[in-house]
Parts: structure tokens; C-alpha cells; sequence
């Protein structure tokens, strides 16, 4: 019995042509709307996986969709419209089949080979390079193979066939040197755009000046790389592409006194994937906020006993709660006080009766960046990992939500004679090596380890299911990896080594115990001559 792994957008395409088809039966205006709330939700989901080219195309179809909203008067629409909107959807469709890719099927009762559960995932990689331009290829093209990624070379005259499934996860178009895209080149992206939709385009090697680059994005480009930017960067937005872990789901806390409203507004939310919890007192509002945790309030004006401004002027008052985004739902058009409203703690003002669609990009918007924004303070500014205090505070969850039996392991990580790589070649360089041991540690292990940088050129890491053997088998490999990596600088390029120490839990039985443990394995190894790991003696 073999059985094919669902599409992981299948539940999502599934809502979309259901809700569309009972449009088309129906013509109803509330389907319709229905049916924008599925595209929507793609959309969504395409950019969150980073999948540049389905994107702009649910996009577009969004954007058709919206145009047409308008009331129940206007619904259905025309024939012509119906039409036009069907062949976006087909070609939405026709696009995301050529980029699914081709999953292995396995007999129920066969078990998953070693090589299928390696720490080393390659990924595909296309270099489009000009003639001339072969030497920044090749640094290029020994970088991407050192971080796992699977490159492919060819000219900007080779035509952009590609096999079902088999389209790469990025390609890199390195031009001319100093040569501005003309009309060929912009084909030639134009082309690969279509025939690599869901893939990331790169354009390595353009002027700071915005008409080249909207020249470029018109004709697919996702990112243009300016000339003064080193190359080497790219490793690390390549990296950012296969870092795609599920979001947690966004909540929202409604504060409406009105029970019809509060579930019209709930039921919006949860059709575009929203968490919602709702309260009808507002006095309950920082008891139900210590408990629920939302990512933002959808706040009524006017309630019993006080109304929304003063429930927000209460909670700006409060450290915890004053960069928390807070959006007034209401019935009230007296500009004057939506303007005070928003004078006095509140982010937006929307009024009732709300549109869903509207509703929901401003709830996502706001979360979005109110997550961004709490993301900035845990995450290292040159590495891009975890920083000092995040990481010990999710080593410390790690341990406290294990269960018994479970195990894991922890290493400290230390880059070898760092202060000489700084004093002969620069702080730059050794920053460079800074991120070249964390772009690797990101591209060898896995979505669900941690990785910290702990401080300076010493890193933390945390690898669930692993004892200290099977940790220092990977990491080993890792070493091996780093000290044959380059790191290019003026005058060529340098080679660096890491020591690692590492401890397992439950021998260690707290959070705190396995970093000074893994960190006298550390010692350890520079005592030992360095550039190795080694595991702690209990």
C-alpha cells in the first residue's frame, strides 16, 4: 500500500476553488467575500514560505478579487468578470503544479533511511552568470557548496527549462561587471520568473539608483544585491529561505460588549487564521491579558462603566503593555474624536460595519510588526541567531517542558585563536568569520535546534533528540566543514577552527549546569590542541 504525502497547501487550494465553485452556483455576495478570505489566506501562506513568484501571482488575483467586492447589488458579476477571474485562478493553479516537488513515496511498513533524517539538506541552486564574471562564480559556487546548496551553472543565453518539481530554491543572475540590465537581460529574468514561480530571484551587482531596480523587480527580481554589497551575503538571505518554521498563531483579544458584533468579528478572524478571544466587561481586561497573551486589541469605543479610550489610557500606563497594538472597532464618525482616540494610545480607528477583508490585512499588518519588533530584541544584530539572553531563556524552557526520557544535547562553541584573526586582519574579517560559522551552523542543523550566539566568537547550541555522542558526531562534522571553509579578505583568504564541549541531558540535570558543563568540555578541547569536540566527563 503506498499512499502520496498531501500538498502542503492542499487544505489551502481546497477552500479557495470550494468557496470559489459556490460563487459561481450561488452569485452570492457573501460567498464572494468568503472566497476573498481564501485567497487572502494563500497569499499569506506563500509569503510566510517565502514563495516570491505564487505570491504575486495570489496577489494579483487578490487584487481582481477586491476590485469586485463592492455590494450586493453588484453581485454576481458579469460574465466577463467571472472569466477573467477564472483565468487567474487556472493560472494560479498551473503554477503552483509546476513547482511542487516530488515527494519519494514509501510503503507504510518501510522505515526512513539514515541519509533521509541527515543533518546536511542540500538545496538547489541556479548561478546565471555574464562572461567575464567567472571568478566571482566560482567564490561564489565553493560558499554555497560549503553551506549544503546544490549549484547549478549556466549562461545568461540558456533557456530556463525545468522539470515538474524540479525548479531551483533561488537563482543567482550575476551580470556584466558594471553593465546595467537592458532589454535582453530583463527577458531573460522574465523567463526564468515564468518558468521558476515559486522560486527566489537574486540580481547580484546593481547601482544604488531606484530605476534600474524597479526595472528589475517589474521583470521578476525579488532581491538586488548593490554593487558595494559583498557577494558573500547572499549566503546568508539563502539561508534565511529554508529557515521556515511555522508561526506561532497570531491572537487577537476583542473587547465588544455587544454579543452579535463580538461573534461576527470572532468568526472574521478565525476564517483568516486568527486566534480570537472575547470579552464583554472591560474590567476583566488585564486579568484576561496576563492569561491570553494577545498579539493586539480590537477595542469598542463604548462600553458600560468606561469606554475604550479610557481602557487604553489605563494600559499605556503599564510597561508591558505600551507598545502592544490596540485598534478602535466602532460605530463613532465624529472625526475629532476618532483623531483624540488615536491621540490618546490607540494605533487605528476602523469603522462599523467593518469590512472583513480590511479587518483582517489590518490585524495582520499590526501583528506583523509588533512581532518584528519584539523579534529585534532577542536576536543577534551581526549574526542573526539567537542572542545572549534568548538563548539561555529557551535552553531554560527546553529543560523545564522536557519529558521523562527525553533527551538532548548541548555544546559551547568557540572559534580558535579569534583574537589573533582580529589583531592581523581586522575587526571586518573577524566578523566575517563570525558569521561564517553561524551561516554554517544554520545550514547544517536543523529547523527545531537552537542556536545562540552565547557572546563574542562563542556559540551555544541545543540539538533535541541526540545524546553526546551523536552531538559530537554532527558537530564534528561541522568543525570539519569550518576549517575548510575560506574566508576571503584584501589579501586573499584565511581558515579558521572552532573547539566545542558537550553535555547531555538528564545527566545534567538543569539548565544552567549544562552550560558550565559543556563549557569545561570546551576547556577541555583547547587543552587538548584545539579544533576538535569533546564530550564532558560526569
Amino acid at each position: 500500500m503506498t499512499t502520496q504525502p498531501p500538498h502542503p497547501f492542499d487544505d489551502r487550494l481546497y477552500a479557495l476553488r470550494t468557496r470559489w465553485e459556490q460563487y459561481l452556483a450561488d452569485g452570492q455576495l457573501e460567498q464572494f467575500i468568503e472566497f476573498a478570505v481564501a485567497v487572502d489566506s494563500l497569499a499569506e501562506h506563500f509569503a510566510r514560505l517565502r514563495l516570491p513568484g505564487l505570491s504575486r501571482l495570489c496577489e494579483g488575483l487578490e487584487k481582481a478579487v477586491l476590485a469586485h467586492i463592492g455590494n450586493a447589488d453588484s453581485h454576481p458579476l458579469p460574465a466577463q468578470a467571472r472569466v477573467a477571474l477564472q483565468r487567474q485562478i487556472d493560472a494560479l493553479f498551473g503554477s503552483i503544479a509546476t513547482s511542487q516537488p516530488r515527494v519519494p513515496v514509501r510503503r507504510a511498513e518501510e522505515k526512513a533511511s539514515a541519509q533521509e533524517h541527515a543533518w546536511h539538506r542540500p538545496r538547489s541552486v541556479w548561478l546565471v552568470t555574464a562572461a567575464g564574471r567567472e571568478d566571482v562564480a566560482d567564490d561564489l559556487e565553493r560558499q554555497l557548496n560549503y553551506f549544503g546548496f546544490r549549484v547549478q551553472r549556466m549562461d545568461w543565453d540558456s533557456e530556463s527549462a525545468v522539470e515538474p518539481g524540479q525548479a531551483p530554491l533561488a537563482v543567482l543572475f550575476i551580470p556584466a561587471d558594471g553593465a546595467a540590465a537592458g532589454a535582453t537581460e530583463l527577458a531573460r529574468i522574465t523567463a526564468c520568473r515564468r518558468a521558476c514561480p515559486a522560486s527566489q530571484l537574486f540580481y547580484l551587482g546593481v547601482a544604488s539608483v531606484i530605476d534600474p531596480i524597479v526595472a528589475l523587480m517589474r521583470a521578476g527580481i525579488d532581491v538586488a544585491i548593490p554593487n558595494d554589497e559583498q557577494p558573500a551575503m547572499v549566503v546568508n538571505r539563502l539561508l534565511d529561505l529554508i529557515q521556515t518554521e511555522e508561526q506561532e498563531r497570531y491572537r487577537v483579544l476583542v473587547v465588544e460588549d455587544s454579543r452579535v458584533a463580538a461573534t461576527l468579528i470572532c468568526r472574521t478572524l478565525t476564517e483568516h487564521g486568527i486566534d480570537s478571544h472575547a470579552i464583554a466587561d472591560p474590567s476583566q481586561l488585564l486579568e484576561v491579558l496576563q492569561s491570553y497573551r494577545p498579539d493586539l486589541i480590537l477595542m469598542d469605543m463604548h462600553m458600560p462603566r468606561f469606554n475604550g479610550v479610557e481602557a487604553t489610557r489605563v494600559l499605556r500606563q503599564m510597561s508591558a503593555y505600551q507598545t502592544l497594538p490596540i485598534v478602535y472597532l466602532s460605530g463613532e464618525s465624529n472625526i475629532g474624536m476618532q483623531v483624540e482616540a488615536l491621540r490618546l494610545g490607540g494605533d487605528q480607528f476602523l469603522i462599523k460595519p467593518f469590512n472583513p477583508v480590511l479587518l483582517a490585512a489590518v490585524v495582520k499588518t499590526k501583528i506583523a510588526r509588533f512581532r518584528d519588533m519584539q523579534r529585534s530584541t532577542r536576536i543577534d544584530g551581526l549574526t542573526g541567531l539567537l542572542n545572549h539572553s534568548a538563548a539561555k531563556a529557551r535552553l531554560k524552557a527546553m529543560t523545564e517542558s522536557a519529558a521523562p526520557g527525553e533527551r538532548f544535547s548541548v555544546a559551547m562553541i568557540d572559534i580558535d585563536h579569534f583574537k589573533a584573526i582580529n589583531d592581523t586582519y581586522g575587526h571586518p574579517v573577524g566578523d566575517q568569520v563570525i558569521r561564517g560559522l553561524a551561516w554554517l551552523l544554520k545550514a547544517r542543523l536543523r529547523e527545531g535546534d537552537l542556536i545562540g550566539r552565547y557572546g563574542g566568537e562563542e556559540f551555544i547550541v541545543a540539538l533535541p533528540g541526540t545524546d553526546a555522542v551523536l552531538a559530537q558526531t554532527v558537530l564534528d562534522r561541522i568543525r570539519g566543514d569550518f576549517a575548510a571553509l575560506p574566508h576571503t579578505h584584501p589579501g586573499g583568504a584565511l581558515y579558521a577552527t572552532f573547539s566545542a564541549g558537550v553535555a547531555a541531558w538528564p545527566v545534567i540535570d538543569s539548565a544552567a549546569a549544562l552550560t558550565e558543563t559543556a563549557d569545561r568540555a570546551l576547556l577541555d578541547a583547547k587543552r587538548l590542541g584545539r579544533n576538535r569536540v569533546e564530550i564532558a566527563h560526569n
